[in-house]
């Protein structure tokens, strides 16, 4: 068995390449985690939706790490667009629940997440021939 690769129940390895989505996207859930758990009493509902989401987000790579199915990967992505929308609404003028600083802090994050979820995408298409 390989340390770098651990195998699955079915024979399949998860890819480097998911290990390495979820450290970068670490970066992004503990940038906002605690600016989240400060965030004032009157945005709660807000700020239990975003922590939710950023939690899904763990749950979405993992599925499609463990499936490599193309269509797991794409709901992952699809859960990072979901967060930056989280996050603009959270830095708009009548909220700033972050500082414009900090919405551009975490936007570099959840770019960088989703330029290697592309990646892995770009890859997952090529191999099943098209996409």
């Amino acid at each position: 068995m390989n340390v770098d690769r651990p195998a699955l129940h079915d024979g399949k390895s998860v890819p480097k390449v998911s290990m390495a989505i979820i450290e970068r996207f670490d970066g992004l859930a503990n940038y906002l985690y605690p600016m989240l758990t400060n965030a004032s009493r009157q945005h709660r509902v807000f700020r239990d939706t975003m922590i939710a989401a950023i939690f899904e987000q763990y749950r979405l790579f993992h599925a499609a790490a463990k499936s490599g199915q193309a269509s797991r990967i794409y709901e992952a992505d699809a859960g990072l667009a979901y967060l930056k929308e989280l996050l603009r609404f959270s830095a708009g003028p009548d909220r700033k629940l972050v500082s414009r600083r900090q919405c551009e802090v975490a936007s570099v994050h959840l770019a960088e997440t989703g330029a290697m979820l592309g990646a892995w995408i770009r890859s997952v298409q090529k191999r099943s021939g098209g996409g």
